[in-house]
């Protein structure tokens, strides 16, 4: 009790945060939700908590985790905001409480430069591409400097750029205590920091990671750690699945095979026929990659017998078992060098490994689990759980009887799952079901805003349907004539890459056309893909103003959330479709089969919900601030024309809602007030 009557005099008006924190006032879902935390720390167990945007979740949880004096494990979805939590929120509040806390950032091996890697890239005959040695002599200038050796910290770093898996390691490649850089490994001292530590920030790709493989220090990490909070917890279940099944690409050996050529020629030139290894491994994932044949570049392949659908079986099997034989003769051609270098050492193993998995691709899938094959320039074979339940119960919270009782009731551990948007009922099942939290203590706490006074929603009725060819073209015009009233300001989100390449040339052309009649320069318009996330995001929030246009950035997947531009640069949100799952991909389908056979519903208990919950992340970017007026525009006439629109409306903030053309213009002209 203790705790809470501490968390509740800091909420408090004229409380600790009051004088602390920027722009606080006293919430009571904020004070709630900080009160549920604290009785969750005190007495164990998992506690869901959906805290609707600007309830200020993250004060609410770290303020009872630091005030518990417990170790804390805190974990969020992308490393940009694991760079936000640990660089801003914590040190903030740290500050602000007078805690004598430790806190340490723990990334994927991935994030770090490896210095053995980078000295292997000096000597790397394949980077003849002048732009390429420039960074790489900014990243080798850079690592005199660096403590943290985070590329994060590197300005002007494509996060795109090829050179980055050359300088930096995976769990395949790395060397670990037989890496002549060991020592000073970037890697290490960020581990030993976190070991160290009472707060320790990580992301939820690296939390999988280790549960998958127990190799990057989380398994001793979690032992001694009482209270665990997963921040933007609706990511968890997808994170899981990619690494809780197997995955091979051709482009892991196609990696493998450089590093093999690379070391074998700087270490050990003469003694195996390395060039005659290597391109073994490259002509055999080569062929593999021929035996897919022609197929639409991101298609997602079933495959539920020998292979995948389409392709035909015996050449598929034939080109699975040319490909192991040359990972084997690899290792047996390592094995003669093997004490030469530890570099031989891992790569030996690292051609087992692959061996080993393109074998278990050549037998059947495992039960409860799906099979299928991406499609691109290369292959990417995968086998993934349906979800992440089974793995929770066991292996996080080990729940170790049948009424839910586990591990974290015993000992006292806390478990805290949240964010803006888990579900579109009052249990969450949409997250709780596919994580294994059925017995979890749940929580909703609702928006602060006033969304019927800051924001509208407008349905266009006259609109074409959503598979109809002229859709994408219709959304252009629509979030043209949007942007063009407010002077840029505008978001459009779309369902599909086809459909952000159509709606972002439907613009251009809808501007080229206006500009010639009206004379005045159009918004600049923004793809997603065509320059780095970053810089995209940037250029978005400057706005217009110093006589720079303002901005329509199109964009998909990753942007229907975590893109944060509050204030007026974005005042009208533009979605093109309902976002369902798409019936075709091989995991939608396996999770409906099982569903149906179960004797549920596939489209009312998962396909709509999956749409409600995307929907409410994509409404989210348009109101971030109490202070925030905007627009938000479904082109997707099903919302209000079939009977599960209102199912949809329901999951979606209590907006004003705009009749017809004339209310919306009138709502735009209403938002386009010049810029103070």
């Amino acid at each position: 009790m203790a705790l809470e009557q501490e968390v509740r005099e800091i909420f408090a008006e004229g409380g600790l945060l009051s004088h602390a924190a920027d722009q606080f006032r006293e919430r009571g879902g904020q004070t709630e939700m900080a009160l549920a935390v604290a009785r969750t720390i005190g007495q164990g167990g998992v506690l869901v908590v959906e805290a609707g945007t600007g309830v200020g979740k993250t004060f609410s949880y770290l303020v009872p985790a630091l005030l518990s004096g417990e170790r804390v494990l805190l974990s969020t979805a992308t490393k940009t905001l694991q760079d936000q939590l640990f660089g801003r929120d914590l040190p903030r509040l740290v500050a602000a409480l007078g805690l004598p806390v430790r806190t340490a950032l723990l990334k994927g091996r991935g994030s770090y430069l490896c210095l053995h890697r980078l000295d292997q890239a000096r000597h790397d005959p394949s980077l003849p591409e002048r732009g390429t040695l420039r960074t790489l002599a900014k990243i080798e200038q850079w690592s005199k400097a660096t403590r943290s050796g985070d590329l994060a910290e590197l300005p002007g770093l494509d996060e795109r750029s090829p050179l980055i898996p050359l300088v930096t390691s995976t769990r395949d490649n790395c060397l670990g205590q037989q890496c002549p850089q060991f020592k000073s490994c970037h890697v290490n001292l960020a581990r030993r920091e976190a070991m160290a530590a009472d707060v320790v920030v990580i992301n939820h790709h690296l939390f999988f990671a280790d549960l998958a493989v127990r190799e990057s220090g989380m398994a001793e990490l979690l032992p001694s750690v009482r209270v665990v909070v997963f921040d933007e917890a609706h990511q968890l279940n997808e994170t899981g699945v990619q690494f809780l099944g197997i995955q091979l690409g051709t482009g892991q050996a196609l990696d493998f095979a450089r590093d093999l050529l690379g070391a074998g020629l700087q270490q050990a030139r003469g003694l195996v026929d390395w060039q005659m290894l290597a391109g073994g491994v490259e002509r055999a994932a080569r062929d593999l990659r021929l035996a897919a044949g022609k197929q639409w570049p991101g298609a997602k392949l079933r495959w539920t017998g020998s292979a995948p659908e389409s392709i035909d079986a015996v050449a598929w099997q034939e080109a699975l078992d040319e490909l192991q034989q040359t990972f084997e003769a690899a290792a047996r051609g390592l094995d003669m060098v093997s004490e030469l270098a530890p570099d031989f050492v891992r790569l030996q193993e690292r051609a087992q490994q692959l061996g080993q998995r393109t074998r278990r691709f050549a037998e059947a899938c495992a039960p409860g689990s799906v099979r299928w094959l991406d499609v691109g320039n290369q292959l990417r074979l995968v086998e993934s759980p349906l979800d992440i339940a089974e793995a929770v119960r066991t292996r996080v919270l080990k729940t170790t009887g049948g009424d839910g009782a586990s591990d974290a009731e015993a000992d006292g551990r806390a478990w805290i799952f949240t964010s803006a948007t888990l579900g579109d009922d009052p249990k969450l099942r949409w997250f709780t079901e596919p994580c294994g939290l059925d017995e979890a203590e749940v929580l909703r706490v609702a928006s602060p805003f006033d969304y019927a006074r800051q924001a509208a929603l407008y349905v266009p009725r006259s609109f074409p349907k959503p598979n109809d060819p002229s859709h994408s073209q219709q959304v252009a015009l629509l979030a043209a004539r949007g942007a063009a009233a407010l002077g840029g300001r505008t978001l459009v989100l779309t369902t599909t890459l086809r459909a952000l390449r159509a709606i972002g040339d439907g613009i251009r052309q809808a501007f080229e056309r206006s500009a010639d009649l009206e004379g005045r320069p159009p918004p600049e318009v923004l793809v997603q893909g065509e320059r780095p996330k970053r810089m995209l995001m940037d250029r978005f929030r400057e706005g217009g103003g110093h006589g720079r246009p303002g901005c329509v950035l199109v964009a998909s997947a990753s942007f229907w959330e975590g893109f944060d531009a509050p204030g007026d640069v974005l005042q009208l949100v533009v979605i093109d479709k309902l976002p369902f799952p798409p019936p075709g991909d091989p995991l939608v389908e396996a999770r409906s089969q099982r569903l149906e056979a179960q004797g549920r519903s596939a489209f009312g208990d998962y396909s709509l919900p999956e749409a409600a919950v995307a929907l409410k992340q994509g409404a989210g970017r348009l109101i971030r601030r109490e202070t925030d007026m905007g627009v938000l525009a479904i082109c997707d006439t099903r919302l209000v024309a079939m009977g599960y629109g209102k199912r949809l409306l329901a999951a979606l903030p209590p907006m004003r809602r705009l009749e017809g053309e004339a209310d919306f213009d009138a709502a735009l002209a209403a938002l386009n007030v010049p810029p103070a």
